[in-house]
């Protein structure tokens, strides 16, 4: 039963029970309501900021160890790319080389990707960030392997191919050169016999009576069989393939056609004194991915370790070219 409330009557001298009216009390309700609400609101408010529910602290530890998780993936995938980047070293460095074909550029194995923001649909999250790099990272790497992946099926080809390769690859002098003494003037700075000027020799002159036959140095085929009156004269060029040319130059005759297969060691033609020229001599260009490179080092079919020595210095002793 609820307690009445008294107030005192000076006049009377009488406690008057007192009577609070409809309004009043309606009033008063309503103020212990709100101030009620109010101070529910400002506890759910402080426990919300400063205080866990069981089920969101269970929501925080699993978003804290995925968290680390991705952390931890990230230090793999650079681990991973660490090791990548070695293998295409490799791969630049020793195996392309063995197989003479130009390594990867870096331009292709290091391109993003492009298009659209492939990673829309992981922003806006929290620690989106670290989600987003994780998987920028995983997409660089899959693209890489991808890349590497190839790599390895061509040189595996190339191995299956590594024997025609040897076969069509320059490795033997022109000329029948034995003692060596046939070896005229090499690679570099030469006074032009006929200018008298100094010019770059791009090649190698091996004197040799006319008539005496040239040897095809590789596998290939006969790309072009030149007359001229200046120049090379009368000359060849044939197609070794992987890169490889070789001209042959000032012949006095040919024994082969343009379009022509031939064998290494095979005549295709003998030698003379056409075009300018001094003296009868074949003048030999090797030529890989159509620049001019030093044929000396081309002869390793013929030459030992000491012959090869000495036929550099041979070479090196003219001064004059006889072309």
């Amino acid at each position: 039963m609820a307690r009445s409330k008294y107030k005192f009557n000076s006049e009377s001298l009488r406690f008057d029970k007192i009577q609070l009216s409809f309004r009043v009390k309606i009033f008063r309700f309503l103020s212990y309501f709100l101030a009620s609400v109010f101070l529910a609101i400002g506890y759910y408010v402080i426990f919300t900021l400063f205080f866990y529910s069981p089920k969101e602290k269970v929501l925080q530890r699993e978003l804290n160890q995925m968290t680390l998780q991705y952390e931890i993936m990230q230090k793999k995938l650079g681990r991973m790319d660490n090791v990548l980047s070695d293998l295409e070293e490799t791969d630049d460095n020793i195996y392309r080389t063995i197989f003479e074909v130009e390594p990867i550029p870096g331009s292709i194995r290091e391109a993003g990707m492009g298009g659209i923001n492939r990673y829309s649909e992981l922003e806006g999250f929290g620690n989106d960030e670290i989600v987003i790099e994780t998987a920028k990272a995983l997409d660089k790497i899959r693209k890489k392997m991808y890349i590497q992946s190839r790599s390895y099926d061509d040189l595996i080809e190339l191995a299956r191919n590594k024997e025609v390769m040897i076969a069509c690859v320059p490795a033997i002098m022109p000329i029948s050169n034995k003692d060596l003494k046939r070896t005229a003037s090499g690679w570099g700075m030469r006074m032009h016999p006929i200018y008298k000027i100094r010019i770059f020799h791009y090649g190698i002159d091996f004197t040799a009576p006319r008539g005496t036959e040239i040897y095809a140095t590789g596998d290939g085929k006969i790309l072009s069989v030149k007359r001229r009156k200046t120049g090379y004269g009368n000359y060849i060029v044939m197609d070794h393939g992987y890169g490889f040319e070789t001209l042959y130059g000032h012949m006095t005759g040919f024994n082969v056609k343009k379009g022509q297969k031939v064998k290494r060691g095979d005549v295709i033609g003998f030698v003379g004194s056409s075009g300018t020229s001094t003296a009868p001599h074949l003048h030999y260009e090797v030529h890989k991915n159509r620049k001019p490179v030093n044929p000396i080092n081309y002869f390793f079919n013929d030459l030992t370790a000491e012959e090869y020595d000495r036929m550099i210095e041979i070479s090196m002793k003219s001064g004059q070219t006889f072309d």
